[in-house]
């Protein structure tokens, strides 16, 4: 019997935040197997609470020059 990890696909220029509409950077899956995306913005913002509802963050935000 074998594992297959499958990466999360990174974040493109047509994924965009829940919030502002604004590019996203940043996406958060919840227990529930829903995906939230933020910008870094937003993502910054609500990183407290969020950590505390996700079952992953996958932050790509160092993108940012």
């Amino acid at each position: 019997m074998s594992t297959t990890v499958i990466e999360d696909a990174a974040l493109s220029a047509a994924d965009r935040c829940d919030r502002c509409g604004a590019q996203a950077y940043m996406r958060v899956t919840l227990a529930s197997g829903f995906d939230l995306l933020f910008c870094a913005h937003h993502g910054k913002e609500h990183a407290d609470k969020l950590k505390q509802v996700a079952l992953k963050i996958h932050d790509e935000s160092a993108r940012i020059s």
